[in-house]
């Protein structure tokens, strides 16, 4: 009686787990209480974007090509994983220098090609001095003064009606260019914002501050050992100034030593403290190093940089012995997992370019879609009706368990937010076989025990246990095939292994089971002297 109460739980459990992820597939406007998940479905059964990669090995030494190519293959298929697209492909086109990837159902790849293409430089610099902010803010104005004829981009910035004015005196062009020039604060007048705050740059200058900052003249004249960088900008309000930063072009520490970055919820009390940041942990030497550049250095600011932007130059108000610090930055949710994606993932070796990106419909067409799910319903409709004509009410029961085995793939596929693909159809379809084949072996068994002269309950309960050690040899030795599949294989045959583990395990609960309690109530409840089996 215990056994039975346990295994009535189990089935319980089960169908209720099975209708809370399967039903919202097939009935609308559930409760609330319901789960939002939906099975998601692979590329081949409903498109997806497509994005191929170059690697620019062309810096790189010969020898360093290969194994720069297939890090950044590795980084690239580590970060698309974290990404979350469901069963992404992503292959090295032949031996060539070029990748691709497939990432079903997303139509916008805007966010995946930002996530891809960065290289994670993660370095902390100190901020120069006031004074070397001061010479260098001098030595650039003093430069686009003698090159300006270089950068017609910034003329708006040269004292134009001054110049009208010296031309008119003194009657030639030539001679006002030098005068007006000459006294033009270029850089500084480029660099200001309109508040009068030094440092920042209105939203409509920052394209061309980026073509100096490309220009390798304009950047052999920034006094040596320091440079210029851009904040990040800012979310909310893309449109607005963005600071900019004098720095000292050597990293105190780089992201060589970090051991993990986390996403964080700020609980404070001032803004700066609330909302989403990211938490950096070094590692035990990388602790060490940044222990003693807070220590030897409070009251400097000091700027942690992603990818040559600054996010937060805080200063150092103590030592930090821990080796913990943190990246704010009026983060998304979003933005602060995508960072973290990159930085846990590794910097690529090489600069990687989108070189195609395009939209693609279902790969096996949708004829060739309706075709497979077609042949499935009309195999398993199949089925169904040999197992009810041969085996009669108790091919029923059976046909009952293959409905459930079928809906308890699909519900478990939807709860782990696996994805659905023609490869997994055929695995759901190989179970259902499977599942029959259980019942069949179970039913045979029962049909020889009936015939020997045991009584309903004997027959059945020997059939039951007679046919269990079949049934699982075969299916347990089908489930170790599944997982080596799963384990070494990859996209479309990792589908396959899934569906085909998931369903395994459905079938013997649903052949062994669910059948074996029906099978108990009917023969329990009422008096029977004849079974249709």
């Amino acid at each position: 009686m215990r056994n039975r109460k346990i295994r009535g739980l189990i089935i319980l459990v089960v169908l209720l787990v099975t209708a809370y992820y399967f039903l919202p597939m097939v009935v609308p406007n559930l409760p609330s209480f319901w789960t939002t998940k939906r099975l998601k479905l692979g590329l081949d059964l409903q498109g997806g974007s497509q994005i191929q990669l170059k690697v620019d090995d062309s810096k790189l030494p010969e020898n360093e090509k290969e194994d720069a190519i297939k890090t950044a293959y590795e980084i690239i298929r580590n970060r698309i994983d974290q990404f979350g697209v469901a069963e992404p492909l992503i292959q090295r086109v032949a031996n060539t220098n070029r990748i691709i990837i497939q990432l079903p159902g997303l139509k916008d790849p805007s966010r995946a090609k930002e996530l891809i293409g960065q290289t994670a430089i993660l370095e902390f610099k100190f901020v120069a001095s006031s004074e070397q902010m001061q010479e260098t803010y001098e030595t650039m104005d003093k430069f686009l003064q003698e090159n300006i004829e270089k950068y017609d981009f910034l003329e708006e910035f040269t004292d134009v009606e001054e110049t009208e004015e010296i031309i008119d005196v003194l009657g030639t062009e030539e001679d006002i260019e030098d005068a007006s020039y000459d006294n033009a604060m270029i850089f500084t007048d480029l660099t200001t914002s309109k508040d009068g705050m030094p440092l920042k740059i209105e939203y409509k200058h920052i394209a061309k501050l980026k073509s100096l900052l490309k220009d390798p003249q304009f950047l052999k004249n920034i006094p040596a050992g320091l440079q210029i960088a851009l904040g990040k900008d800012d979310k909310n309000d893309p449109y607005s100034a963005r600071d900019i930063y004098i720095l000292h072009k050597r990293a105190e520490i780089t992201g060589k030593y970090l051991d993990n970055a986390i996403t964080k919820i700020g609980q404070g009390y001032t803004a700066k403290d609330k909302g989403p940041y990211i938490m950096l942990e070094f590692k035990k030497t990388g602790a060490k190093k940044f222990k003693n550049i807070t220590g030897q250095n409070i009251g400097e600011r000091l700027a942690i940089m992603l990818d040559n932007i600054v996010f937060i130059a805080p200063t150092i108000e103590t030592r930090i012995p821990d080796g913990h610090a943190r990246i704010t930055g009026n983060f998304t949710i979003e933005e602060c997992h995508d960072l973290v994606i990159v930085l846990n993932a590794g910097s690529l070796p090489a600069p990687v370019s989108i070189i195609e990106e395009r939209t693609v419909g279902p790969t096996l067409g949708s004829d060739s879609i309706k075709a497979g799910i077609l042949a499935a319903i009309i195999g398993m409709t199949i089925v169904i009706l040999f197992m009810f004509i041969y085996y009669g009410l108790s091919g029923l029961f059976a046909d009952l368990a293959l409905i459930v085995n079928v809906t308890f793939i699909i519900a478990i596929m939807t709860m782990l937010e696996g994805t659905l693909t023609m490869p997994g159809i055929a695995g759901m379809i190989l179970t259902i076989g499977m599942a029959v084949d259980a019942n069949v072996i179970i039913f045979e068994r029962i049909r020889e025990n009936l015939a020997a002269g045991k009584t309903i309950r004997s027959a059945v309960d020997s059939g039951f246990n007679r046919a269990l050690v079949t049934i699982l040899d075969a299916n347990i030795t089908t489930l170790i095939t599944a997982l080596v599949l799963y384990q070494f294989g990859t996209g479309p045959i990792k589908g396959f292994a899934v569906t085909l583990s998931i369903g395994i395990v459905g079938s013997m609960f649903a052949s062994i089971i669910l059948v074996k309690a029906i099978f108990d109530g009917l023969i329990t409840n009422t008096a029977k002297d004849k079974l249709s089996i």
